[in-house]
């Protein structure tokens, strides 16, 4: 939009308005004057005409033509400047006398028909006017009307009164020209005395802002426009001595940040060379921490070795547990050691949590049985309670689940002197494919302070330095808990007051599988079976007691011996007796003698005690209990106590998941010949047929040909590698909608979601884990082709009794014989050809991998870690898959092999372990299968 300049103000405030008010006037004036001179012509006339009119009567009446001719004849030259013509009308409309017969008589004359009017009349034309007036006779009147004797018209010029007229106007709008052309004198000074230096100003100012501060306004100006002037030019100075002043400032900050850069460039140096030193250290923390990793695993090797050993020997139920909690200590002071060695990669974000399906309730079972015996040498009630809610069949990493619950507890148990600690697991969200499940640990210890809790979850750090010295720890448990919980989605904290205990809590998620994982317990026995139970202690009591309603007994809580007493002699159906029970010297001689009197009754006693000792367990046996449990008490404990299996026995329940061959066509791809065997043998216990390729382009060929159910497709292979096969079979076979699962020994954290992008429908890492792989086949076939039998098959679980495998004393971090049986599907004959495979090709492997890190051959080191990697994901060496598995992710980061040095003497540690432990493992087979012949 325009915006109006000052110039067109003075224009519009001066001249308009002059001009305006000027031809207002003018015009006014102007017509005023025209009125006036009509009037005065009008009057003018009447006066000529109407005397005429009186002196004509007589001399009309007495016919006196002659004189009435001389009349008209001198009033027509007596005002010959306005009047054109004179003439006299008879009654009867005739010419009768004239003063001028050149004239236009007929003009004058009235219309024919028209009456004489009885007073002046007036008729306008554009040129002249006509005036009539009547000749009347006053005196003589025909019935007192007065009769008209004729009339006199007379024509006016108007041409002169005209001319008056339009000189009137002429003058007037010349005065008003004059005027404004006066205006517009006055406003140009005006504009330039004003407007111009004004305007001079804004350029000025304008130069100013551009940065010009030398512009100044020139000139002499009057009145207040010079003090705008002097105030433009005092700003103009002003900003151009504050921009001298800042230029001298930037100029001294230009010179002071050039020495700064110079100071900053000399401790970039000296960080440089601190930066070589600090790595040159963690070079020798690192070698330092994988000596000690050996020195310190060699003697808990030794321990765990010789308590297997042990295990192999005829023992009582009571050694068994003993020597079995020896076992899991050591192992998990081994794991407390890797954790240890694996602290530092935590906040590289190189830690990748498994995702297998796993049992709740048994990873809990497992980590509350490791527990137990400190919350017993403390004298601590320890106990546990899942909630019905909580879903069992879960996708994840069992053993960070279990290090968090046991990080969690076992300082709760370190720092409660009396009382309980208690877990309770409870389910807060579940979707049917996801749970979000919370885990509480409740303890009555010495809890924390504020300011202590500050510092809670800082490394390597307790609530204070007096604390650390009486219980001792490393201060890492409750980090490396927050982080696990952090990758889980989960959240941990806790709350404590002083002096009366603490809760620490954590939150994790999971996703579901359908599949059962639990072993089934015996439990149809115990059906409406009639119990008497005594626990002083709530939450024990609450937990148990679910557990036993769950299996549908009938059970009544008791708070003394004494009412148990009373209830076993006014009701004789109660068949079990369970008393949880503290253990003291006063209180253990009148346990013996109560169990002495129940006896009597004919019930099964059974004591749940806070101890492991077998003397202990001897001598309540000896009072005639039926059975010992050690607190806390587990379903799988409750239900072997119940059930009155032998105390003695080596066996164990093992539940083997029965299932009805999928009537489905698998194709398994994978250019590790052992690797393709296993993976064969686990899916065709499961579908009716799996077809074997060893590349990806015999894996395409196979394709083209038939349309199979699943593809599972290792990724690295020669010849064409799995994705790119991926990619042939989507577009040029008939399995385009054909499901096709990933699977490697390898894949770094995020991996997964791109094999998922490259076109994968699922992704499994090896070794392939026989839950999972039914999982998966469960998820991927297209169920919808299965009969109702098949698909209820799936689930159905059968209960069998198996002798306790002899071997499980090979049970060891160097190899671990359950393991290896667990990923050759419990098949113990592959498992030894497995195992037998890799011992064979270890040396091989071994300087293949040292001539690579010789040559520093990236390429082909990445390779033949890959395969030995493969290899070992389906054999029981964890030692050496997991040292494996973490070079394989640092050499797919990018890690330097100088970098690596520690985890490449680590890994020809565990080589040397397995290639000299291997042997002496088969020959023990071998020997075993001899002795069994023979004793056939």
């Amino acid at each position: 939009m325009h915006k109006i300049s000052l110039k067109d103000w003075v224009i519009l405030l001066t001249i308009i308005p002059t001009i305006l008010i000027g031809l207002s006037i003018a015009t006014y004036f102007s017509y005023s004057r025209y009125v006036e001179l009509d009037k005065f012509l009008d009057a003018q006339a009447q006066s000529i005409i109407e005397p005429l009119a009186i002196a004509s009567t007589d001399n009309l009446i007495n016919q006196e033509q002659q004189k009435l001719r001389h009349l008209i004849s001198f009033a027509h030259r007596s005002q010959s400047s306005i009047v054109k013509n004179i003439a006299l009308f008879t009654r009867d409309n005739q010419i009768y006398v004239t003063s001028s017969y050149h004239g236009d008589i007929d003009i004058m004359r009235l219309p024919p028909g028209e009456a004489i009017p009885n007073k002046t009349s007036k008729i306008e034309y554009d040129d002249y006017i006509v005036f009539r007036a009547p000749i009347i006779d006053e005196y003589n009147s025909i019935n007192n009307k007065l009769t008209p004797l004729g009339y006199i018209s007379i024509q006016i010029d108007k041409s002169k009164i005209q001319f008056i007229q339009q000189s009137e106007v002429l003058i007037a709008f010349t005065i008003v020209l004059f005027g404004i052309l006066i205006n517009f004198i006055f406003a140009s000074q005006l504009i330039k005395n004003v407007t111009s230096p004004i305007s001079s100003m804004v350029q000025v100012v304008d130069r100013i802002r551009e940065g010009k501060l030398e512009s100044r306004i020139s000139g002499q100006l009057i009145g207040e426009l010079n003090f705008l002037k002097k105030g433009v030019n005092s700003m103009a100075q002003s900003l151009g001595d504050f921009n001298d002043e800042m230029q001298r400032h930037v100029d001294q900050a230009t010179i002071d940040l050039r020495e700064s850069l110079e100071q900053f460039e000399i401790q970039n140096v000296e960080l440089n060379i601190s930066k070589r030193k600090a790595q040159d250290a963690n070079q020798v923390k690192s070698e330092f921490l994988a000596n000690m990793s050996h020195e310190l695993r060699t003697p808990l090797n030794g321990v765990i070795g010789f308590t297997r050993q042990v295990l192999k020997t005829p023992l009582t139920d009571t050694q068994r547990d003993y020597l079995y909690t020896i076992e899991r200590s050591a192992a998990n002071l081994l794991s407390i050691i890797n954790d240890i060695l694996d602290f530092s990669k935590l906040d590289a974000g190189k830690m990748v949590l498994e995702k297998i399906p796993y049992s709740l309730r048994e990873a809990t079972e497992e980590a509350i049985t490791l527990l137990a015996p400190s919350a017993h040498q403390k004298n601590i009630e320890l106990s546990f309670n899942i909630t019905s809610s909580v879903p069992d069949s879960l996708i994840g990493d069992a053993m960070r689940v279990k290090q968090i619950i046991i990080n969690l507890a076992s300082n709760a148990i370190k720092f409660t002197d009396k009382g309980s600690v208690n877990i309770d697991i409870k389910c807060q969200q579940n979707d049917q494919e996801k749970a979000m499940l919370k885990v509480d640990v409740v303890d009555t210890g010495v809890g924390i302070n504020s300011k202590q809790q500050e510092a809670l979850f800082e490394a390597f750090s307790q609530a204070d330095t007096s604390i650390t010295r009486l219980y001792g720890g490393t201060g890492l448990g409750l980090v490396i808990s927050k982080r696990l919980v952090t990758e889980m989605n989960g959240d941990i904290g806790f709350s404590s007051e002083e002096a009366k205990g603490s809760t620490f809590w954590f939150t994790f998620e999971s996703e579901l599988t359908p599949i059962p994982l639990i072993s089934q317990l015996h439990t149809s026995s115990l059906v409406n079976k009639k119990i008497l139970y005594l626990e002083p202690h709530m939450h024990s009591r609450m937990a148990t007691t679910q557990i036993m309603t769950d299996w549908m007994m009938d059970v009544s809580h008791v708070t003394s011996i004494e009412q148990i007493k009373d209830a076993l002699s006014q009701d004789h159906d109660y068949e079990h007796v369970l008393i949880g029970h503290d253990i003291s010297t006063t209180a253990l001689d009148e346990l013996k003698t109560s169990i002495k009197e129940f006896n009597q009754s004919h019930v099964s006693i059974h004591i749940a005690v806070n101890s492991n000792s077998p003397n202990i367990y001897e001598t309540l046996f000896a009072s005639g209990a039926s059975n010992c449990i050690s607190k806390p008490i587990t379903p799988s404990k409750l239900n072997k106590a119940l059930t009155h299996q032998d105390k003695t026995s080596n066996t164990s329940i093992v539940d083997n998941q029965i299932k009805n061959i999928i009537p489905i066509k698998v194709l398994a791809v994978d250019d590790n010949e052992a690797n393709l065997k296993l993976i064969k043998t686990l899916l065709l216990e499961q579908v009716a047929e799996v077809v074997t390729a060893s590349n990806g382009l015999e894996a395409v060929e196979l394709c083209k040909t038939e349309k199979y159910a699943l593809i599972f497709m290792d990724v690295q292979m020669p010849v064409m590698d799995g994705i790119t096969a991926l990619a042939e079979i989507k577009t040029k076979t008939f399995n385009e909608s054909t499901p096709i699962i990933a699977v490697t020994a390898h894949a770094l954290h995020g991996e997964k979601d791109k094999l998922i992008d490259k076109g994968f429908d699922f992704y499994m890492s090896k070794p392939i884990d026989e839950a999972m792989l039914g999982h998966t086949i469960y998820e991927y076939s297209d169920i919808t082709k299965f009969n109702d039998h098949s698909l209820e098959s799936i689930h159905t679980q059968v209960k069998n009794t198996t002798p306790e495998p002899v071997i499980d004393a090979y049970s060891t971090t160097i190899i671990d014989w359950p393991l290896a049986l667990k990923r050759a599907a419990n098949k113990e004959g592959l498992a030894i050809e497995m195992l037998e495979g890799l011992a064979k090709s270890l040396p091989e492997a071994k300087l293949q991998i040292s001539d690579a890190i010789t040559a520093l051959d990236t390429e082909q080191l990445k390779t033949h870690i890959h395969k030995l990697n493969g290899a070992c994901c389906y054999s029981g060496v964890p030692n050496l898959n997991k040292i494996t598995q973490q070079i394989e992710t640092s050499l797919k980061q990018e890690v330097s092999i100088e970098e690596l040095e520690p985890e490449f003497f680590e890994l020809f540690e565990h080589l040397d372990n397995v290639i000299k432990v291997a042997p002496q493992v088969l020959n023990s087979f071998t020997a075993s299968a001899v002795k069994l012949n023979t004793h056939e």
